[in-house]
C-alpha cells in the first residue's frame, strides 16, 4: 500500500480525481451487471426446476464472467446455455477493460511518472549552492555549460515542458522542470544560494524572469541579455545587475578586427596582476622574425602568453616565426603595453571602404563602430525593410557579383560577414576569397563548431556569437579572475609544488612534462611576468600558467594537488575567446 501511495503521489491531483471517478463508475457498472445476472440466473433456474440460494447465484455469475467455469452449476435448457454464453462474453469484455485500466492508470502510469520525475526533477537538493541557473538552452548556453563543466561549477537549466526537459536530460544536461514565470520554480531552484541567474530569452521574458527572481532573492547576481536598446533600462529597473547587448558587443568586436591591423595592443582582461592583450603583427620590423630574435621580454618586459594563427592557439617559443596572420597574446602592465605600441604599432587606418554583409543587429553594430572611427563602409542587405540609409546600404543579394560591386568590393580593404546563418557565411567567405584573394575577411559564426569551417573557407578572423555571449556571462561569475582566450584554454594559478621549490624554471621542465606554459611567478603579491629559464621558483610562491584542460590535468597528476592548490574556483580562470575568437 505504501508503494501504491508513493506511485500515486507522482500523478497530478486532477488526473487522480478523474481516474478515481472513472474507476468508481466502472465498478458500479460491474456491480449492476453481477446483480442483474444473478437475478436472471434464479429466474432461468426456476424454469428448469432447479433451486439455488442468492449466494450461489452471485458465485455462478462471477465464476462465469471470469471464465473460470468450474462446471459444478450448469443449465440444462438452451435458454440457460445462451444466457451462460452472454454472461461469459460480457464478463470477459468488461474485465478486459477494467483490469488493464486499473493497472495502467494506478500502477504503470504513476511508475513511469516517478521515473521521469527522477530524470527531470522539479526541485534541487537543499544543499545545492554556488550553481548557475540557466533559463534556456541554446548555442550560448551550451558554450556556457561547457565552461561550467570544465571549471567544476554546478548548473541547472530550467525547462517548462517535461518532454523537452527529458530530452535535455538524455543529452546529458542537468535540468529542472518548472514554469519560468512561477516564483516557486526559482525557490525550488535555490536561486538564493546560486552564483548567477542568466536570463537569455526574449526581452519581455527576461524582464519577467528578472523581476520574479529579484523578488525572491535580492542578492543573487542576475545577468540578462537584450535585443532591443529600448529594453536596457527596463531590465535594469526589473533588477538585472548586468544587461548584455550581445549583438552590439559582437559588432564592435568584428569592427575592431578590421581596425586592428595597425598593430596596437587591445586589452581583453586582467588576471593575477597582469593585463592580457592582443596585438596583430603590422610592423615590418616584426614580420619574418622569430620571437627569439625580437626579444620582447628583454626589451619591454612583456610576457608572451601565446599566439593565434588563423584561429588556432599556439604556445610561444623562441623559434616561432611571426607573420601578418599572427596575433600575439601578451601579458604586462599598462606601461609595458604602451611601450609595445610605441615600438611596433603602425599609425593610420586604411582609406579603403569596408563591405558589411548583413543589415541585422550585428551588421548595424559593425557599421556604427566603423562610422565612429571615420571609416567608410557599405552594408549589403537583401531585405528592403532593413535598409535604413540609401547612402550606406546596398540592397540585394551578396551572392550577386553586381551587388557586391555596387558596394565597392573591388576596392574594399575588408569584408565583414555578419548574417545569422552559418551556411550562408561559409558560402560568402568562399565567394569573397575567390573574388578578392587579398582582401581581409572577418566572419561571424553563430555556433562554435562552425568556427574552424569558416577559417577553412577563407576567413582571416572568425568571431563566435555563442562564445561572445557565454564569455560575457561567465566573466560575471568570476569578475576578477577570468580572462577569455579560447574555449578549452585556461589561465590558472597553482602553488609552486614542493618538489620544485628552489629550482629554476628551466630545471622544473613544467612545460615539457605537462604542456602548461608558465607566464608569471607570483610571490608576496609581486607578479613577475614572462619569467626566464634561470628564474627561481620560490617556496610559498604561486605560478600563473596557461594550458588546456588536458595540460592542467597533467600538471595536477605530475605535481599533485595540495591543500593550497584547492583554494576553490577563485584560483582558476577558465578562458574562452578573445572577446571571442
Amino acid at each position: 500500500m505504501k508503494t501504491i501511495g508513493l506511485l500515486l503521489s507522482f500523478v497530478s491531483e486532477s488526473v487522480r480525481r478523474r481516474n478515481v471517478r472513472l474507476l468508481i463508475a466502472l465498478l458500479a457498472v460491474f456491480v449492476v451487471l453481477v446483480a442483474a445476472y444473478s437475478a436472471m440466473f434464479h429466474v432461468i433456474m426456476e424454469r428448469e426446476d432447479q433451486s439455488h440460494s442468492w449466494a450461489t447465484g452471485v458465485y455462478w455469475t462471477l465464476v462465469t464472467m471470469t471464465t473460470l467455469g468450474f462446471g459444478d452449476i450448469t443449465f440444462e435448457s438452451d435458454l440457460g446455455r445462451i444466457f451462460s454464453v452472454l454472461v461469459l462474453l460480457s464478463g470477459t469484455l468488461f474485465l478486459l477493460v477494467l483490469l488493464p485500466f486499473t493497472f495502467i492508470q494506478f500502477v504503470f502510469v504513476p511508475w513511469m511518472s516517478m521515473r521521469e520525475a527522477a530524470r527531470a526533477p522539479r526541485s534541487l537538493p537543499p544543499a545545492t549552492s554556488g550553481h548557475v541557473v540557466l533559463t534556456k538552452l541554446g548555442p550560448i548556453e551550451e558554450a556556457l555549460v561547457r565552461r561550467a563543466d570544465q571549471a567544476g561549477v554546478p548548473y541547472v537549466v530550467l525547462v517548462g515542458d517535461l518532454d523537452e526537459a527529458l530530452g535535455y536530460h538524455d543529452r546529458g544536461y542537468s535540468v529542472m522542470v518548472g514554469d519560468l514565470d512561477d516564483p516557486e520554480t526559482y525557490r525550488r531552484a535555490r536561486v538564493d544560494a546560486a552564483a548567477l541567474v542568466a536570463a537569455t530569452r526574449t526581452d519581455v521574458a527576461n524582464t519577467n524572469i528578472t523581476f520574479t527572481v529579484r523578488e525572491i532573492s535580492p542578492g543573487v547576481p542576475i545577468v540578462a541579455t537584450v535585443s532591443s536598446p529600448a529594453s536596457l533600462d527596463i531590465l535594469g529597473l526589473a533588477g538585472a545587475d548586468e544587461v548584455l547587448e550581445l549583438a552590439e558587443m559582437l559588432g564592435r568586436a568584428m569592427a575592431q578586427r578590421t581596425l586592428g591591423p595597425d598593430g596596437r595592443t587591445h586589452v581583453i582582461g586582467a588576471f593575477a596582476g597582469l593585463q592580457i592583450a592582443e596585438a596583430s603583427i603590422a610592423s615590418d620590423t616584426l614580420v619574418g622574425r622569430t620571437l627569439g630574435e625580437v626579444r620582447l621580454r628583454a626589451q619591454l618586459g612583456i610576457a608572451i602568453i601565446g599566439l593565434w594563427k588563423r584561429g588556432s592557439f599556439e604556445v610561444a617559443t623562441a623559434g616561432t616565426v611571426l607573420d601578418r596572420s599572427t596575433v600575439l597574446l601578451l601579458g604586462g602592465t599598462a606601461e609595458q603595453l604602451a611601450s609595445y605600441d610605441a615600438a611596433y604599432s603602425v599609425v593610420g587606418l586604411p582609406d579603403a571602404p569596408m563591405v558589411v554583409v548583413g543589415g541585422g543587429r550585428v551588421g548595424r553594430a559593425v557599421g556604427a563602430a566603423l562610422g565612429a572611427e571615420g571609416t567608410s563602409y557599405r552594408i549589403v542587405e537583401q531585405r528592403p525593410e532593413r535598409v535604413r540609409d540609401p547612402d550606406l546600404y546596398v540592397e540585394g543579394d551578396a551572392a550577386d557579383l553586381a551587388v557586391l560591386e555596387r558596394a565597392r568590393i573591388r576596392e574594399a580593404a575588408a569584408v565583414l560577414i555578419t548574417t545569422h546563418d552559418d551556411d550562408v557565411n561559409v558560402y560568402l567567405a568562399i565567394y569573397c576569397r575567390r573574388l578578392r584573394p587579398d582582401i581581409r575577411i572577418v566572419a561571424r559564426a553563430n555556433v562554435d563548431r562552425n568556427v574552424s569551417t569558416l577559417y577553412r573557407a577563407g576567413a582571416d578572423d572568425v568571431l563566435s556569437y555563442a562564445s561572445t555571449g557565454a564569455t560575457a556571462i561567465w566573466n560575471r561569475i568570476r569578475q576578477n579572475d577570468t580572462v577569455v582566450v579560447s574555449e578549452g584554454l585556461s589561465v590558472f594559478r597553482r602553488p609552486v609544488p614542493r618538489a620544485l621549490e628552489g629550482a629554476t624554471l628551466g630545471e622544473s621542465h613544467i612545460r615539457q612534462q605537462t604542456g602548461c606554459n608558465v607566464v608569471a611567478i607570483e610571490r608576496g603579491g609581486d607578479v613577475r611576468g614572462n619569467p626566464g629559464v634561470d628564474d627561481t621558483l620560490p617556496a610559498g610562491g604561486r605560478l600563473v600558467l596557461v594550458g588546456d584542460a588536458a595540460a592542467e590535468a597533467r600538471f595536477a597528476a605530475r605535481f599533485g594537488t595540495s591543500r593550497r592548490a584547492r583554494r576553490g574556483h577563485r584560483d582558476r580562470a577558465p578562458v574562452a575567446e578573445p572577446p571571442p575568437r
